[in-house]
């Protein structure tokens, strides 16, 4: 069955109409009179104007009571000049807050949309356009996915222009710049690039505008959208654009030349180019001491090891090579593992998903019986596997410190690069032992130098190896041998 045609509401007319009847029809065809949108009339000597507004959107209360003050302003106007009453209302009346112009039916959707006022007088050519907006958003709270022990606590909202102030708050300098567009054909989404004029590579500059230029979205509801958009190469399992909710961070990634991508509606901010050295800093790191800043960031790339291959070289001596194992421990392994009816790669991987089910779960459920259930849960079904003969002790210790090591990097985009590796090197450990597992080691940083963030090598302060970098790459120097090279790297 076919539908009916729509009414022609996307095509603009050349002009604004004479008639207040007709513009108000018009308006109501394109917005296929929904309830929310207000039309109001009101009388201004010798004119009639309409005012339109999204109700929930945009408060015109302000407006109309400096309308009704002024009102002897129109009184003796000529009412063949309609738009001597668009100034008086523009240059007298409406003196607090944004006032524009909207020539187009365009310009006047998306003022209404974004929340603004428009006031149209019958007779004029064009319509005012008044600052309204008064969209309720959630206050600034402590960022969630990112806590620090010493460090600030506030954290991006889903307000762009909120979250921009707060970036200002902590870079009062006049060469910040924010350049703002629209993607997504439907959703109509701002998205501000921030960046330091002077400190910015101009090239990495102009190739994300083209990128963003080159996003041809239907919807942005998150940055993720623009994320994928982006990216140099989609199908690595690394994370080649860092995203962040806390103001600090992108302070200090604007200070190193690095640029800021905000979408309205998500407190997560986007920072390109993004090095893998970068998902292994916090910025709790900054706030602390030389020494232990150094120490702890050291213990980030052990973790980062252990949970990535404490399972496979697991499986590899265990089932390949049991003459690396001293006999102690090889016969408390083998003990253990009398009775087992899976071979360790099957006994690992049973593990591995019972964890990420377990994971997913805490993560699902409401805060306050999410972590109670994900921990219970854990060592429920551990133990209760381990009674019944299904794992082996030593296995579920694996597993345990693997999701341990897992938790204690900073970047959860790369936790989830390493939870997804993971299970390829037990594939490939339990086929070809360690020799495979340094093979794919071998292949794995072989990728990791073919990958680039906006034409930046990802490796870079690694190969190519730049010396000054190394001030602040797997250990943190202090401020006095930083001088010219300081904050995240």
């Amino acid at each position: 069955m076919k539908l009916p045609e729509p009414k022609q509401a996307d095509k603009p007319l050349k002009k604004l109409p004479d008639s207040l009847a007709l513009f108000v029809e018009d308006m109501k065809i394109r917005f296929g009179e929904s309830t929310d949108i207000i039309y109001r009339l009101i009388t201004l000597g010798p004119f009639t104007a309409a005012i339109i507004f999204i109700e929930g959107l945009g408060d015109p209360q302000l407006v109309i009571q400096a309308i009704h003050r002024d009102l002897f302003l129109f009184e003796q106007l000529d009412p063949h000049q309609p738009e001597e009453s668009l100034n008086i209302l523009k240059e007298r009346t409406l003196t607090s807050g944004k006032v524009g112009e909207a020539r187009t039916y365009s310009e006047i959707e998306a003022e209404i949309l974004s929340g603004n006022t428009i006031i149209y007088i019958e007779g004029a050519a064009i319509t005012l356009s008044v600052g309204t907006e008064t969209l309720k958003q959630r206050g600034v709270e402590e960022a969630s996915s990112q806590s620090v022990v010493r460090g600030p606590r506030e954290g991006f909202t889903e307000s762009l222009r909120e979250n921009t102030a707060l970036v200002r708050r902590r870079i009062q300098n006049p060469k910040l710049r924010i350049e703002q567009r629209k993607l997504g054909e439907q959703t109509q989404t701002a998205v501000a690039v921030m960046y330091m004029e002077g400190i910015v590579d101009m090239q990495v500059l102009e190739e994300l505008r083209r990128r963003l230029d080159a996003a041809k979205l239907d919807s942005v509801l998150e940055s993720n959208y623009i994320e994928e958009m982006i990216q140099d190469k989609r199908y690595s399992p690394f994370p080649t654009v860092y995203n962040t909710e806390r103001p600090d961070v992108i302070a200090s990634a604007l200070l190193e030349g690095r640029i800021a991508i905000f979408v309205e509606g998500t407190p997560f901010v986007l920072v390109v180019p993004a090095l893998l050295v970068q998902f292994f800093q916090s910025s709790e790191d900054y706030y602390q001491r030389s020494d232990f800043a150094s120490l702890v960031r050291l213990l980030r790339y052990f973790c980062f090891g252990l949970a990535l291959l404490t399972p496979s070289f697991y499986i590899a001596i265990t089932t390949f090579h049991q003459e690396m194992i001293p006999t102690t421990l090889l016969i408390s392994l083998i003990g253990q593992r009398e009775g087992i009816p899976f071979p360790a790669f099957l006994e690992a991987f049973i593990m591995e998903i019972t964890f990420e089910i377990l994971r997913e779960a805490g993560v699902r459920l409401p805060k306050s019986i999410g972590q109670s259930v994900s921990i219970v849960g854990t060592l429920v079904i551990g133990q209760a596997a381990v009674d019944a003969g299904l794992v082996s002790a030593a296995m579920v210790i694996v597993v345990s410190i693997t999701a341990i090591a897992n938790f204690s990097l900073p970047a959860f985009n790369v936790g989830i690069s390493v939870r997804m590796l993971r299970f390829v090197l037990m594939a490939i450990a339990a086929s070809f032992g360690l020799y495979g597992i340094m093979i794919a080691m071998i292949i794995l940083a072989l990728h990791l130098c073919s990958l680039e963030s906006i034409g930046i090598p990802y490796m870079t302060s690694f190969a190519p190896l730049r010396w000054q970098s190394q001030k602040d790459t797997f250990v943190r120097l202090s401020r006095r041998t930083m001088k010219k090279y300081f904050g995240r790297n």
